[in-house]
């Protein structure tokens, strides 16, 4: 017996060991294509720059030269927030789908993104010169309104919490706080304002957005770290978590709070772009298994890889108009959460 433990110990050990190799190899070629896409996203726009231009202006900055403007004060920012937006919603849906063990758990599913629009519209009618901060802050309020919202719903129906229950909670929670966004919007004309932010977009990121940005991720991507191993025991079953003598109720305490900090800080500043917190993590775990020490940080480098291309291509599609980035996400999304949705069907 004693043998075979110790077979089985260096089983794991080099399952470990191949697991980080790779998750190594796949987290610096994620960062050097991310790298890479946003040269190519600063140079491509309205005005197409040359990318030795873009490497000049990043090295030797010329604040008397155009181009140099352009690609600092806009493209530059607006680069680096899709990045960190991709990242902070990707990282979130992840959580989400570790802590429920629901596969089609993501922001814009859970009632997470509707809940923050909510917000968003109620404090643009009675306070329309909020702050960038205030406007932040009242989407992390919303944000909590939604799960809120969808949890209590799905525990009241008959059976339980099912993975199916929750997002069928979650649209119907979406579409009701949606349908009175909309009419508060209407009646306090701030409807223009919202359908930008509805349609998703990275046209008004700048340096003081990426701050936001920057911030949350920080908070949030360091609690999301610290309850990685928790998660990864957590989404083998709540009784695996509770006979380990995981306190189930603190992990998912502090994985609600992830969610709301990096969803909050996301949809306040790139509006409603769905489907990154949906696809990213299932493709993260495909390359990479179920350890969430390692989909955590993947699935940050994924989701900014998928924006940052995203953004590319919405500038593309329509040259020289843009098509909101979250119609290019939408495209992606609705295919892979109808194939989830259908594998889930038994469960309702």
């Amino acid at each position: 017996m004693n043998e075979n433990a110790t077979l089985s110990q260096h089983d794991y050990k080099k399952t470990i060991l191949k697991t980080s190799i790779k998750g190594i190899i796949l987290l610096i070629t994620g960062l050097l294509l991310i790298i890479i896409l946003i040269g190519f996203s600063i140079a491509y726009g309205a005005a197409d720059i040359k990318l030795a231009t873009v490497w000049e202006s990043v090295s030797h900055f010329n604040p008397d030269a155009s181009s140099h403007q352009i690609i600092r004060e806009i493209r530059l920012p607006r680069a680096i927030g899709a990045v960190l937006t991709g990242a902070l919603l990707a990282v979130s849906g992840a959580v989400m789908q570790g802590l429920t063990r629901n596969p089609l758990a993501s922001p814009s599913i859970m009632g997470v993104t509707e809940g923050a629009a909510f917000a968003l519209v109620v404090t643009l009618s009675f306070f329309p010169a909020a702050s960038i901060i205030i406007l932040t802050f009242s989407s992390f309020i919303g944000a909590g309104l939604g799960v809120v919202l969808v949890f209590l719903i799905g525990a009241f129906s008959k059976g339980g919490l099912t993975p199916v229950k929750l997002a069928l909670a979650g649209t119907a929670v979406g579409a009701m706080l949606n349908a009175i966004s909309n009419a508060i919007a209407l009646h306090f004309q701030v409807a223009k304002d919202m359908s930008f932010w509805y349609a998703g977009g990275l046209t008004m990121v700048n340096w003081g957005s990426v701050k936001i940005l920057i911030t949350a991720g920080i908070i949030g991507l360091l609690l999301a770290m610290f309850i990685s191993r928790s998660i990864t025991i957590l989404s083998l079953g709540e009784e695996v978590s509770k006979g380990l003598g995981q306190n189930t109720l603190l992990v998912k305490s502090l994985g609600v709070i992830v969610v709301l900090a990096l969803t909050g800080a996301a949809v306040s500043i790139a509006g409603a772009v769905g489907f990154i917190g949906l696809v990213i993590p299932h493709i993260t775990r495909f390359m990479i298994g179920s350890d969430y020490r390692w989909i955590i940080p993947l699935s940050a480098v994924f989701g900014g890889l998928l924006l940052v291309l995203a953004d590319i291509a919405a500038r593309m599609v329509n040259a020289p108009f843009e098509t909101p980035v979250g119609a290019i996400t939408a495209i992606i999304g609705v295919p892979f959460f109808l194939y989830l949705a259908r594998g889930e069907r038994r469960g309702l």
